[in-house]
């Protein structure tokens, strides 16, 4: 699913009103989002940053670290970023994407059920997730990510994809407004 279908309404992707309602989409609290990496030691370890967000989508960064690379060289003999990390993002960016269908995206609860990774050639600068919301039901939601990394030659290529199942954990009564 593209940003375009992602970003029709939070009612569609959560088996509401129809995918065409023209309610404007409440915006997405970014400082939340931005607060949550900060009080979670390993994601602000991996000094993830939001880059973009908007309901049913996140970009999320992270930048290239000498810790974060396998001792193992290449054949350009570079040390590729070790594919936790990619791993990483992969959920990171799944589960942000679904916590922007909800009300406080900053407090929201869930957690990862199912997670799949494809690798497509090492990664070896700085990362960007891309996750769009497949669906965000009442209790489960799922979303695609790609993650890009810049080249030795500074061109941006895809690195890996992904998708993420979450169990969601809605307070029915809050979320229904």
């Amino acid at each position: 699913m593209g940003r375009a279908q992602a970003l029709r309404g939070r009612d569609a992707m959560t088996g509401g009103a129809e995918a065409d309602d023209p309610r404007p989409l409440p915006e997405v609290d970014v400082a939340s989002l931005e607060s949550f990496v900060e009080r979670h030691g390993f994601l602000s370890w991996l000094g993830v940053t939001v880059e973009d967000a908007a309901n049913g989508h996140i970009e999320l960064g992270a930048r290239h670290d000498e810790r974060f690379v396998n001792p193992s060289k290449n054949a350009n003999d570079i040390e590729p970023v070790h594919g936790g990390v990619t791993a990483a993002l992969v959920d990171t960016a799944s589960g942000f994407a679904l916590r922007t269908t909800f009300d406080d995206p900053g407090t929201a609860r869930l957690t990862t059920t199912d997670l799949d990774v494809s690798y497509l050639r090492p990664a070896v600068g700085d990362l960007i997730a891309t996750a769009d919301v497949v669906r965000a039901g009442g209790s489960t939601g799922v979303a695609d990510v790609s993650v890009e990394s810049e080249t030795p030659d500074g061109e941006r290529k895809q690195v890996a994809v992904g998708r993420a199942t979450y169990r969601l954990f809605r307070d029915t009564t809050q979320e229904a407004n």
